[in-house]
């Protein structure tokens, strides 16, 4: 990261790290819907983001043709409800930044602030659901603390990060509302979400790569 904004090619090497990562935590992910899910979340992920790594070989015209590669290709290799609301927090993001070759902390901040709306309207999903808006939208809020407070966009992207995790540790005791844990009601609590574990990830991902280029 060069004079506070993202290029381009950061953006593709922090989609490619993300695809490394769920690769690594694969397991972990699998383990973690095992116990209130389909048990598929780290397999169909993994299957998705290495489809996304082959497609980003050649990189892209700006940081919305990028993000909308990446999201057409989870579209098309991952099942489950992972694949869709994946999909479009990429596709949503995309849009927000049309043209842009590099992103400010405003930038970046509008680019999740729409995908978030995004993933809230195609899971029909709130804060509490224990879904990936329970990491998804404390990451955004920190981001629009941190516009607000004009912080540096590398300490903005570690507060994302941060939120992303407490918000998927406040998953444990929640009750699911929606997906195929809620099927199991009260059992549900007691578990971290895989969808808020998985997005998580993301945030502390774009943090390592991102605010430390």
């Amino acid at each position: 990261m060069s004079q506070n904004v993202i290029t381009k090619d950061e953006i593709v090497a922090w989609v490619l790290a993300y695809a490394q990562a769920i690769s690594d935590n694969r397991v972990l992910l699998t383990e973690l819907d095992v116990a209130i899910g389909d048990g598929d979340h780290g397999a169909n992920m993994d299957r998705g983001f290495k489809a996304v790594a082959q497609k980003l070989q050649s990189g892209g015209t700006d940081i919305s043709q990028i993000l909308k590669t990446t999201g057409m290709a989870l579209l098309s290799t991952v099942g489950g409800a992972g694949g869709p609301l994946y999909s479009t927090l990429f596709l949503q993001a995309a849009q927000a930044c049309a043209g842009k070759s590099e992103l400010s902390l405003q930038d970046w901040t509008g680019m999740i602030d729409n995908a978030a709306r995004g993933v809230m309207a195609r899971g029909k999903a709130a804060a509490g659901d224990k879904t990936m808006l329970d990491a998804l939208l404390p990451a955004l809020q920190a981001l629009i603390e941190a516009s607000h407070a004009n912080l540096p966009l590398a300490d903005a992207l570690l507060k994302s990060a941060e939120a992303a995790e407490h918000g998927k540790q406040a998953t444990i005791p929640l009750i699911a509302h929606k997906g195929r844990a809620s099927y199991l009601g009260e059992r549900s609590a007691g578990h971290i979400d895989p969808g808020a574990a998985s997005t998580a990830l993301l945030f502390l991902i774009a943090a390592k790569t991102l605010a430390q280029s």
